[in-house]
């Protein structure tokens, strides 16, 4: 039998595992897995775009423990030769040198724009992106800093962690009501930021996760905005294949179509 060629390239994002509980996160993750040995067979390259995790920060001697199901099965892809391309995300965004060196991966702190076949492309996990929010924006860049990094690695893991676990959820809470409701083309920021970007140059697609929930907006001739979703409800992801986009989601072990 002739070899079987990969051509789907797949975009999931907002994984948050560690969220909401150990036992719940582990459901997931199991879920996760088995989507990504379904995919395998058929995965040219595979983009997580952001918050993979509900935190993560990597000290000099040691990792927040567990999640080791994913990171063996992200391990495996990348040594077999699919590239695993992972975003920070607002949760995620201590990933430094750990996951690339030990999992291969390769590591996208800012948005990326690329070309796959005559299709372009810009993917971003979507924080801090588009108007308002300037509380956040200026967070990020705080966060984002050596300094911050600094103090926050003088903390002990035991309790460096619990305090970043418990802002997470007080985080993820306060946005949990927002997140479910769509706000109107108009009122997108993720939409709006595309629409700015598309004024300069032009993209078939812009990809995003952070929003939560799985949209598809055109926003001009020839270009889509979509959202990725996540996977503590909807379970959804996007497939790339020979320039056609199309959503799916992952109930039960099974691969569906899913409308937007």
């Amino acid at each position: 039998m002739p070899e079987k060629i990969a051509k789907n390239i797949y975009f999931a994002s907002d994984f948050h595992l560690g969220a909401p509980s150990y036992e719940k996160s582990l459901i997931r993750e199991k879920q996760l897995v088995a989507w990504l040995t379904y995919i395998e067979p058929s995965a040219k390259e595979i983009y997580l775009v952001g918050d993979i995790f509900d935190f993560w920060f990597e000290y000099k001697h040691a990792i927040p423990k567990g999640f080791v199901r994913l990171q063996g099965k992200i391990a495996q892809l990348t040594d077999s030769g699919i590239p695993v391309h992972v975003f920070t995300g607002n949760h995620d965004m201590w990933i430094f040198d750990y996951l690339p060196k030990e999992l291969g991966i390769i590591l996208h702190k800012e948005p990326l724009k690329i070309n796959i076949g005559n299709k372009k492309i810009y993917i971003g996990h979507g924080d801090g992106l588009g108007p308002g929010d300037h509380t956040y924006k200026f967070l990020k860049r705080f966060f984002a800093s050596k300094f911050c990094q600094w103090a926050f690695a003088r903390l002990h893991p035991n309790f460096g962690i619990w305090l970043a676990n418990k802002s997470s959820k007080k985080s993820r809470a306060a946005g949990a009501k927002q997140d479910e409701k769509f706000l109107g083309e108009e009122n997108e920021w993720l939409a709006i930021y595309s629409k700015e970007i598309l004024r300069k140059e032009h993209f078939d697609y812009f990809i995003f996760g952070h929003r939560h929930l799985p949209l598809k907006i055109e926003i001009g001739t020839n270009s889509t905005y979509y959202n990725l979703g996540e996977w503590l409800n909807f379970n959804t992801y996007l497939v790339l294949n020979d320039g056609n986009v199309s959503m799916k989601s992952w109930k039960n072990n099974i691969e569906n179509d899913f409308t937007i």
